[in-house]
């Protein structure tokens, strides 16, 4: 029901939503008591008594419990809501998943198709490092390559990206750390996106460049290329090999040329960050309805962060497709609790200071608005962190909620797009993966309208429907796909996006 200032998301919803500033005094519909204070904009205003300990509603689900005892007109908030241990029992498997009608797949994008198969919505070079110790050399071969021009005579290849990182060395060669860093690379390095890759070691690193390539076809185009600096004769020397083997990988690369392929062939990875109290209203379910219409076109859809999916999981676990694709997620989920403790953190209570200002109180709050971006659609498949995407549908990766690592992941995943949407604003691309910024207000969008590439602000101030919206998202999507520039890319961002998840000790 959404009144006069306000938004109540469900009918046995305990609180209400404030949609624009409401001052002490104010009367709200169905609220028997006029507020006992100013409200600002997406934080919860209890709609009846609250007694200390009952749980508090949002979307219909328990988002936490009242620390003290709560009159309707007051504010809920940190003061007043917190959230007792989260159980993980009495979870449903595979309860909820009847596969979505599926859509004429008779529509195309425009892509760049690969020889294994897949279809890039970019066509860049990547100079992929296997440790830091090689990423100055890879952004001086980058630098030098786009001050000569060297694409000049390659109209088909969008740019060079060096793909530089923090780590590759000082770690364990056989623990999970080595294994999702290992998974990352090789990700990148096949990635559709890319029409060739050069790949860069120091020569003495953990991660070995022999490991990387170990006679396995990276890419079925032929189109990579390898080096140590120390087998070169160091920088100067490599720098002059790499501009003579970028040439080639250029040859290749600008063979393919846009052409028609199937809306089967884009997968997105879906993403939320500086999230507030619209998040789950406006952006996450619009996204949601744009993922469901990719999926039902035979496409496919990637959700990750899984400690900002805490205590929504419920609604996952219930639609996947089996039972043992739902223990799977609930595999990581106690993993996750695992790996928090043992590093003296907790899962509860994962909101930042900005999800805070911006309304939201505990993980299970943000959580559910964060689900709300994966639709309807059956849970397909659970994927560790930077594995390989091989269904089709929507599916969960497992990351962390530092966006981007949790990007970077996905794109090893597969995603050749990425949309993000943002409360408090957000500002970072992923190439080679263009990303399209969705804005959850219409104030922040104005605000920051050079980076938003979509408001969804308007469905609170315009009446637009979550499904209209979704709508006008997924015809975005294929224009991005088929070439259209979002705002991260005008602005030339994804030169420090890509961050590997370290897990284990740095040595």
């Amino acid at each position: 029901m959404i009144g006069s200032g306000f938004i109540k998301l469900r009918s046995d919803d305990n609180v209400v939503i404030a949609l624009q500033p409401l001052s002490a005094g104010t009367d709200i519909e169905g609220v028997p008591r006029a507020l006992a204070g100013q409200i600002q904009p997406g934080h919860k205003i209890a709609c009846a008594p609250i007694a200390k300990g009952d749980n508090v509603y949002r979307y219909g689900q328990v988002i936490g419990q009242a620390k003290s005892d709560i009159l309707p007109g007051e504010h809920v908030h940190s003061h007043n809501l917190g959230m007792q241990d989260h159980s993980l029992q009495n979870h449903e498997f595979a309860s909820q998943n009847t596969p979505l009608p599926e859509i004429d797949h008779s529509r195309t994008f425009l892509g760049y198709k690969r020889a294994d198969g897949r279809t890039g919505t970019r066509n860049y070079i990547g100079i992929l490092t296997s440790v830091n110790c090689s990423g100055s050399v890879a952004q001086f071969i980058a630098e030098a390559a786009e001050k000569n021009g060297l694409l000049d005579r390659f109209p088909n290849v969008d740019g060079v990206v060096p793909i530089v990182h923090g780590t590759g060395c000082g770690m364990s060669g056989e623990n999970e750390g080595y294994a999702a860093l290992f998974r990352t690379l090789s990700g990148y390095a096949q990635h559709p996106n890319f029409g060739g890759i050069l790949l860069i070691g120091l020569g003495c690193e953990v991660m070995q460049i022999s490991d990387l390539v170990g006679g396995r076809p990276i890419r079925a185009d032929g189109a990579l290329r390898y080096m140590t600096i120390q087998h070169e004769g160091g920088t100067r020397k490599t720098i002059e090999k790499g501009l003579e083997e970028l040439e080639g990988i250029a040859a290749l690369a600008n063979e393919v040329a846009r052409s028609p392929a199937p809306i089967s062939d884009i997968t997105v990875g879906m993403q939320c960050g500086g999230s507030d109290g619209y998040s789950g209203i406006t952006a996450n379910p619009a996204l949601g309805y744009a993922s469901d219409l990719l999926v039902r076109h035979g496409g496919t859809t990637i959700l990750s962060e899984t400690p900002e999916i805490y205590g929504a999981e419920h609604l996952l676990t219930r639609r996947a497709q089996s039972r043992d694709i739902g223990e799977k997620l609930m595999q990581r989920i106690r993993w996750w609790e695992e790996y928090t403790n043992r590093h003296g953190g907790e899962m509860d209570n994962n909101p930042s200071p900005g999800n805070k200002r911006g309304g939201l109180t505990t993980i299970l709050e943000k959580s559910l608005g964060a689900v709300a971006k994966g639709g309807t659609a059956p849970l397909s498949g659970v994927y560790e962190f930077a594995e390989q995407v091989d269904r089709k549908g929507f599916v969960f990766m497992d990351s962390p909620g530092f966006d981007p690592c949790s990007v970077t992941g996905q794109v090893a995943s597969g995603s050749n797009l990425v949309v993000f949407t943002t409360g408090r604003g957000s500002v970072s691309g992923y190439k080679p993966t263009p990303c399209i910024k969705l804005a959850t207000n219409s104030e922040m969008y104005l605000r920051m309208s050079g980076d938003m590439d979509l408001n969804c602000g308007d469905i609170v101030t315009d009446g637009v429907t979550i499904e209209q919206k979704g709508e006008e998202l997924f015809e975005l999507l294929l224009r991005v796909a088929s070439g259209e520039h979002t705002k991260s890319e005008e602005l030339g961002f994804g030169g420090v996006e890509f961050v590997p998840w370290q897990i284990g000790a740095v040595m």
